[in-house]
């Protein structure tokens, strides 16, 4: 006989299901569009204005009821704020504009004041190098933090210099500066002296492309201006008017091929684009800047630019990218550059600047890089992206 335990045990496993089954289905509601979050909002203006955080600046964070950070581009800022509200945010409006006037006493420019002033990531001398700059070049002032300041260099780059390294100036002064006369170091290194006399006291060095304001003419020396108003006196053989250089330099293959030979061996330096050391963009940017030809500062940028040419149509002076190939998963990342010089080799910065092969019957052989290579692009002739230094 059964006891009522398992009696009611066996009603349960019996009665369930038809419980289950005869529940009320629920209501389906039909999905909605969420509002976007602030970061959501911030990020595809930020994608649409500034997706290279090397050539813009473009900080937005969300601080309590507050919208704050830092961008040089009006109309992102604007955007960024209209978006916002129309989402229904009702934000102060934090985000400093840059050039910042005040921080600045209205001095958004400034020339680089020593041979090669080095362009860092933050504003620290332990921070990375990112790229450098040559003596004489007026750049872009954005901010300050201490004795640093956040500055444009003329091919876009972003990055902090030290404050000693340059002579801030304001916007009319710089045009000033730029309508005077100029000479161009034109030896890889050198120095300039006190005297006209080369066993005379140093005031600093040079290196090429390096340019001063000229002061007065003599018979083996040009005395020399510093943006600093350093005086200083420069051998003559040593250098070269800039307005002629930019007159007489011709891009061509032979031309590219010559200034890439004169650089080898030169150490790899990580940000380095002078003749105190080059990382593979700033090496094959040095050998275009010496052609009359600007390209971007850093390889990924350099992919972007010129015409896309075939590998078995390679010519010299073409531009060859290597790194990791597109996946389903991740896209294409260009992490390396050299300069074509036919015969199957390449000139790249590498530990130092040297010659590689993709012939494997070569003592030069280069199994890393054949082994990555991605694409070829060709910069003579070409428009897009190319800034010529003649004009």
């Amino acid at each position: 006989m059964k006891t009522k335990e398992q009696f009611f045990k066996i009603c349960l496993i019996f009665f369930l299901p038809f419980t289950v089954f005869a529940q009320t289905p629920k209501q389906v509601v039909a999905p909605t569009n969420p509002k976007p979050t602030v970061y959501s909002i911030i990020e595809q203006v930020r994608k649409k204005y500034a997706p290279d955080k090397r050539v813009a600046v473009f900080q937005a964070d969300l601080d309590s009821n507050q919208i704050v950070g830092k961008t040089n581009l009006p109309l992102a800022k604007k955007e960024l704020l209209n978006r916002l509200k129309s989402s229904g945010y009702n934000l102060t409006d934090g985000i400093k504009s840059l050039p910042d006037l005040e921080e600045l006493d209205n001095k958004t420019f400034a020339i680089i004041n020593i041979s090669v002033a080095n362009i860092r990531s933050q504003p620290k001398e332990s921070a990375e190098l990112a790229s450098q700059s040559l003596l004489g070049t007026v750049v872009k002032v954005f901010d300050k933090d201490r004795h640093w300041y956040l500055v444009q260099t003329p091919d876009n780059y972003i990055g902090w210099v030290d404050g000693s390294t340059i002579t801030r100036v304001t916007k009319e002064q710089s045009e000033q500066y730029q309508a005077k006369k100029y000479l161009m170091y034109n030896k890889p290194f050198g120095f300039s002296y006190v005297k006209a006399d080369e066993n005379s006291q140093t005031i600093s060095d040079l290196t090429w492309g390096d340019l001063l304001v000229v002061k007065d003419t003599l018979q083996n020396f040009y005395e020399v201006i510093y943006p600093d108003e350093r005086k200083a006196f420069v051998a003559k053989n040593e250098t070269i008017a800039h307005q002629q250089w930019k007159k007489t330099v011709v891009p061509s293959e032979q031309n590219l091929v010559n200034a890439a030979y004169k650089m080898q061996g030169l150490p790899y330096l990580w940000g380095g684009t002078s003749w105190k050391g080059v990382d593979c963009s700033g090496f094959t940017r040095m050998v275009y800047q010496a052609n009359g030809i600007l390209l971007p500062r850093d390889a990924s940028q350099q992919v972007f630019v010129g015409n896309e040419v075939a590998f078995d149509s390679l010519q010299v002076g073409d531009l060859l990218f290597f790194g990791e190939k597109a996946t389903l998963e991740k896209p294409e990342k260009v992490v390396h550059v050299g300069m074509w010089l036919g015969n199957n080799e390449f000139i790249h910065s590498s530990g130092m600047v040297r010659i590689s092969s993709f012939d494997k019957t070569s003592p030069r052989f280069d199994a890393h890089n054949a082994g990555r290579y991605l694409r070829a692009k060709r910069m003579l002739g070409a428009d897009k992206g190319i800034v010529s230094l003649k004009k």
